[in-house]
């Protein structure tokens, strides 16, 4: 299966985007699956619903992170070349969607209030943008990394 089914499967299983992204990436990582999908479960939706950077994109920065940040042992090499891909990755996302700010995605649908969620549900912004910004995510991911 593709990386970018895997993650469109656990998105539609009641995962967020950013979770949804970083577990495709687990066996490619060595991560563990629970550990990650706990660390980015606060990412979705743009930051726990803020709709601040889509949490498609924070969880692929994640994934960037655990390729190539710096650890105890690294130098600052590993943090130059981690903000590289970051940047990379920020910009391809942007470019297939015009911004990688999840309120501007979905249109400014406020999804902090239950007026928004009914709207964000009504104008079927979960599988009109949503999944298509994971699925694109890992896709641009698998170019970056």
């Amino acid at each position: 299966m593709k990386r970018s089914q895997v993650a469109i499967a656990k998105f539609t299983k009641d995962y967020n985007c950013a979770q949804s992204v970083l577990f495709s990436f687990c066996d490619y990582l060595n991560c563990d699956k629970d550990v990650a999908l706990k660390i980015s479960c606060g990412f979705g939706a743009g930051m726990g619903r803020k709709e601040e950077v889509c949490g498609a994109v924070t969880g692929g920065i994640m994934v960037i992170g655990l390729r190539y940040g710096r650890g105890e042992k690294g130098d600052g090499s590993f943090t130059e070349e981690t903000y590289k891909k970051t940047r990379e990755f920020m910009d391809k996302f942007k470019e297939k969607h015009g911004t990688f700010i999840c309120r501007k995605l979905l249109g400014g649908c406020e999804l902090t209030t239950p007026e928004g969620q009914a709207e964000f549900k009504e104008k079927d912004l979960y599988n009109k943008v949503c999944k298509q910004c994971v699925s694109d995510a890992v896709d641009i991911l698998e170019k970056v990394i």
